[in-house]
């Protein structure tokens, strides 16, 4: 039996070990303490240690670890997993990327597919799939975010993974493409109101998203936007330009609180070059306790893992991004969102 070695047990992580181990399969978390939403189970060992130190000890042969740490604490353990020729599903969201460390996959023979989360990650593979199927790509625009239903006198926000990785995605400058070439823009430039079906209107502000996308899909334009509540990020921009900031207590505002009702929602626009326009929207407000970013974001990577597993061979050796993949494994991940009840609408995926 393949050994899932899951790094992480936040919001995502914790969901993701769950229904792994639904799927009758052996479990090792890894994590500097034990969180209360992880039960016991004869499939799961809990290891609490340093998971950086975890990476670097001598482990079986048929294993997968799945990195679901914050931002340069999951670069570091996927630069070390890369170096012992380990498989890799990485979905740590540091803003040094994965694929830089490809020459050393492939001498190691590691094998690792990364950004596997809903966006990014199906969100490319979307992308992916018009391409294919529209010969080529002339715009693509991604509208994606997680935020609580209701609107409250504060920040009308609350961070579904970890606040410090927000607040960095709040002031990297944003790289999209245009007129068919890669340009950088200010952080948080382009605000404009965009209307969500389930929510009402909503703001929409360019973020450093793309990622892998910059040059794997040629595209005149390509853009990635965050949606929030109208009068969140101005409020951010106006404190940041104050110089009034207090990370602190950011973390502490946008803690996320499970007994508020929250929403993730996604729409994924493309012109094809065949002039063919494909929209695809995503849309769901948890369940079972399940807060909806750790369905969308865990149920790409519980799909990402599982066909794995059932084709060893799947991953060559070498970084890959999602949208590396074939159309008959993008159908399955959007097929196994729908069957835990995740709302997508849009072109089916033809194999």
């Amino acid at each position: 039996m393949t050994i899932i070695h899951c790094l992480g047990s936040g919001l995502v992580g914790s969901f993701v070990i769950k229904k792994l181990l639904e799927e009758n399969l052996e479990v090792n978390l890894v994590d500097i303490e034990k969180k209360e939403n992880i039960s016991d189970n004869n499939l799961l060992t809990i290891h609490i240690t340093d998971a950086i130190e975890y990476c670097k000890s001598t482990l079986n042969q048929d294993e997968i670890f799945v990195n679901m740490l914050p931002g340069s604490l999951g670069f570091n353990a996927t630069e070390i997993l890369i170096s012992r020729g380990k498989k890799v599903v990485d979905l740590s969201f540091s803003e040094i990327t994965p694929d830089s460390l490809n020459q050393k996959a492939i001498d190691s023979g590691a094998r690792v597919l990364w950004d596997v989360g809903i966006a990014p990650g199906f969100s490319n593979m979307l992308i992916a799939y018009a391409s294919r199927l529209g010969g080529g790509v002339s715009n693509a625009e991604i509208r994606v975010g997680g935020n609580p239903v209701e609107k409250d006198e504060k920040w009308s926000y609350m961070a579904p993974f970890s606040p410090k990785d927000v607040i960095a995605e709040y002031t990297r400058p944003a790289r999209i493409i245009r007129s068919g070439s890669e340009t950088t823009v200010p952080a948080l430039s382009d605000i404009h109101k965009i209307n969500v079906e389930q929510a009402g209107i909503m703001e929409s502000f360019l973020t450093d998203g793309l990622r892998s996308l910059l040059t794997t899909i040629p595209a005149e334009e390509m853009t990635e936007y965050t949606v929030r509540w109208p009068g969140h990020i101005q409020r951010y921009i106006d404190e940041r330009d104050a110089n009034i900031i207090d990370q602190d207590q950011l973390i502490k505002d946008w803690k996320f609180d499970n007994s508020r009702e929250e929403f993730t929602w996604m729409e994924v626009k493309v012109d094809c070059m065949n002039g063919e326009k494909m929209i695809w929207t995503v849309y769901d407000q948890g369940r079972d306790e399940d807060s909806s970013m750790a369905r969308t974001t865990g149920l790409v990577t519980l799909s990402c893992i599982k066909q794995w597993i059932s084709n060893s061979e799947l991953i060559e050796v070498g970084v890959h991004p999602p949208e590396s993949l074939p159309n008959d494994f993008i159908a399955n991940v959007s097929q196994s969102l729908k069957d835990q009840g995740v709302e997508i609408n849009g072109p089916g995926i033809i194999l």
